[in-house]
């Protein structure tokens, strides 16, 4: 490429000795370039690539197209501008607002192809799972920080700015807010581990080690939000749900929870009804899962009972109260009927009395 520039520059200069004649030239002949790299991406390519079943292709397409044209016209405005032989104030201003051009252009087609780029990383999130719809915006802004910075760089040294003093500035200021928002980027880089690592997902049921439990909402990049079985929205930093210790009630194998039914039966009671009991009203009702199958235990000799536990399983946690309400009253009902005794503790009070003399 650099000899056929060449070439073309001497070609030039046997045909045109004027140099703005040259230029002129120069000009024309890269505008007709930039005309027909514009036609073979337009008619060619672009006919070449609506055939194909994938859409990422055509947006590429289109993200680069225009930056090519203007590029090569740029390029032969340069060269122009080179041929022509300015004075050394008008040559840097033109050369250096030529480049910036460039700069300005290239800056904004890389921003829109990492966007892309970073939408469809986001629907693989097997093998992307840090990068997902809910921080998307995050990644994009420091992209956008990093392709501004960049621009920024080249910018400066385009116009021969030293760049040395503005980054021990940005140094010092990076710092200085580092410190003072550092509970915001703590709860900042905490949501991003927690999207990342995944521990709970929106629609579980948590349980906090400081005792909140209730239906994640809302998974953000700031913080956390549950909504409590009394309707009542608690927002958590996520640099707490970070450190602190979290029970998934929806995590495991599957989202079913078990849930345990104590009751106890008074000594004396046939063992093999009670249990037939217990598991007939677990299977009746609507609500327990039939797999796994209800069982029933029989955990220890009480004080006054025997003590059982019917367990049975539920679909998603946020049914265990009223299926805990409805076999706890249903078991009651069936024993009265059954004519199992449910006992409870019984004290028997002797008063001793002084004789009239005392």
């Amino acid at each position: 490429m650099e000899m056929s520039i060449e070439q073309l520059l001497e070609w030039l200069a046997e045909i045109a000795p004027n140099p703005y004649l040259q230029a002129l030239v120069i000009i024309v002949v890269f505008y007709l370039l930039a005309r027909l790299l514009d036609a073979i991406i337009t008619r060619v390519l672009k006919k070449w690539i609506k055939r194909t079943s994938f859409t990422l292709d055509d947006q590429i397409l289109e993200i680069f197209h225009r930056p090519v044209f203007v590029s090569v016209m740029l390029f032969g405005l340069f060269l122009a501008a080179e041929q022509i032989a300015l004075p050394g104030t008008v040559r840097f201003l033109t050369l250096g607002a030529l480049k910036t051009v460039a700069i300005f252009i290239w800056a904004v087609a890389g921003g829109r192809f990492f966007k892309l780029l970073l939408g469809l990383l986001s629907l693989d999130r097997l093998r992307f799972p840090l990068v997902q719809e809910r921080t998307l915006p995050l990644f994009n802004n420091l992209l956008m920080i990093l392709v501004v910075g960049l621009a920024a760089y080249f910018i400066f040294l385009t116009w021969e700015i030293d760049v040395t003093a503005w980054m021990a500035s940005a140094g010092i200021i990076g710092l200085a807010i580092s410190f003072a928002a550092k509970d915001s980027l703590a709860n900042l880089f905490s949501g991003v581990f927690i999207v990342a690592d995944a521990p709970y997902k929106l629609g579980d049921f948590i349980v906090l080690d400081s005792g909140e439990r209730g239906e994640v909402t809302h998974i953000g990049i700031r913080s956390t939000r549950l909504l409590t079985r009394d309707d009542v929205e608690i927002t958590v930093p996520n640099s707490i749900m970070g450190n602190a210790k979290i029970t998934n009630e929806a995590g495991g194998p599957h989202e079913k929870y078990r849930i345990r039914v104590k009751v106890g039966v008074a000594y004396g009671s046939d063992l093999n009804k009670v249990h037939d009991l217990l598991l007939d009203v677990a299977h009746c009702h609507p609500e327990v899962c039939k797999t796994p199958e209800p069982r029933v235990r029989f955990r220890a000799f009480g004080d006054s009972s025997l003590d059982h536990e019917l367990l049975c399983w539920v679909d998603r946690p946020v049914l265990r109260g009223r299926v805990l309400h409805m076999l706890n009253t249903a078991i009651y009902n069936r024993f009265l009927a059954e004519g199992v005794e449910i006992p409870f503790p019984q004290r028997d009070v002797h008063l001793r009395t002084s004789p009239p003399s005392a």
